[in-house]
């Protein structure tokens, strides 16, 4: 398939407006990567691989699937895009200084993107996450410098950002808030860039995009700029199927406190994954495909073969947010080796 989707250069793909500069619409919340000489760590950002999923998908002779190697970011995850382009658009607005200490919540991945994005520009930043996040989240936190308060794990997310808003509010003037959950410039990065690359590494062939769901960011931006690009595609969000669940990232949306940025109206469909169901298929990458992913990227393969098994012909096109190096320490995968 690497002849088929090639390199398209500075070439317009149908539905695409705006000056192209490297093959990217002007505008692009990230900056293209460089062949040559130095380049800014925030460079790195964006221009992900998109994997052909070959020995999952054999039951599914007609149908195509695909998965954006988010992990080659250089935070290591999805939320590298929007943390960037939250941490720009504060910075333009004069909202962020030096004077200010960066604070937000995450369930890890947006967090450790924070604090990598804050180390490089000599940024404080302060963190509020759920005490039962990975030991591996935590020690990459740790290793960045990050200021991080834990917050009852039976609480999830919600009660980090219960936590966040109250320090917010108590000691406005100290502080940036981020709000991911809130802030238009996360769902903004992804209609600005995931989108894009998806378009131009599918050739336009995509019928249908399937996301998971943590703060709605993914999601809403690729598909408001999918939907424009082609207007037919299906696009299928996927949550955890109940409140309490073991898939970090990920939210059940109906207990959840609901991100301002979510927007519900755009799906075609809304897939419910089990944690035993995700954890099952996040082994199958390793055993079966050689990729070693997160837990919430077994649950985006589990939505979109569910996808699969319902049509015929088709190009599905799913997110891994990051790889299996931050649950390395899960007991899952001792609990299912042969």
């Amino acid at each position: 398939m690497q002849g088929e989707f090639g390199n398209f250069g500075n070439r317009r793909l149908p539905g695409e407006t705006g000056t192209l500069e490297h093959g990217f619409p002007s505008g692009a919340a990230t900056a293209p990567r460089q062949s040559g000489g130095a380049v800014d760590l925030t460079s790195l950002i964006g221009n992900t691989p998109l994997l052909r999923l070959g020995r999952i998908t054999r039951e599914h002779p007609g149908v195509e699937i695909y998965a954006k190697a988010e992990w080659a970011n250089p935070g290591g995850s999805v939320k590298d895009r929007p943390a960037l382009n939250i941490i720009r658009e504060a910075e333009r607005s004069g909202r962020l200084c030096h004077a200010k200490t960066l604070i937000d919540s995450t369930s890890g991945n947006t967090g450790i993107a924070y604090a990598m994005i804050a180390a490089s520009r000599g940024y404080r930043i302060k963190l509020f996450m759920p005490a039962n996040v990975s030991v591996e989240r935590k020690r990459i936190l740790r290793a960045y410098g990050a200021e991080v308060v834990y917050t009852d794990p039976l609480e999830g997310s919600d009660g980090a950002i219960r936590a966040v808003r109250a320090l917010a509010r108590e000691n406005f003037g100290q502080y940036f808030y981020a709000n991911q959950y809130d802030n238009p410039a996360n769902w903004q990065a992804h209609y600005q860039t995931t989108a894009s690359e998806i378009w131009q590494q599918t050739a336009g062939r995509i019928t249908h995009f399937v996301c998971g769901l943590g703060t709605g960011g993914t999601f809403t931006g690729t598909s408001r700029r999918l939907k424009e690009l082609r207007p037919g595609i299906r696009c299928i969000s996927a949550q955890p199927d109940a409140a309490f669940h073991g898939l970090e990232g990920l939210k059940h949306m109906p207990t959840s406190i609901q991100p301002a940025i979510y927007d519900p109206s755009l799906a075609h469909g809304n897939i419910e994954v089990s944690t035993e169901e995700a954890y099952s298929a996040t082994l199958r990458l390793a055993r079966e495909e050689g990729l070693l992913a997160g837990i919430s990227s077994g649950a985006a393969l589990a939505a979109a073969l569910r996808v699969a098994g319902t049509i015929e012909r088709g190009v599905i096109v799913t997110v891994f947010s990051d790889s299996g190096n931050k649950y390395l320490s899960e007991r899952f995968w001792d609990d299912n080796a042969k």
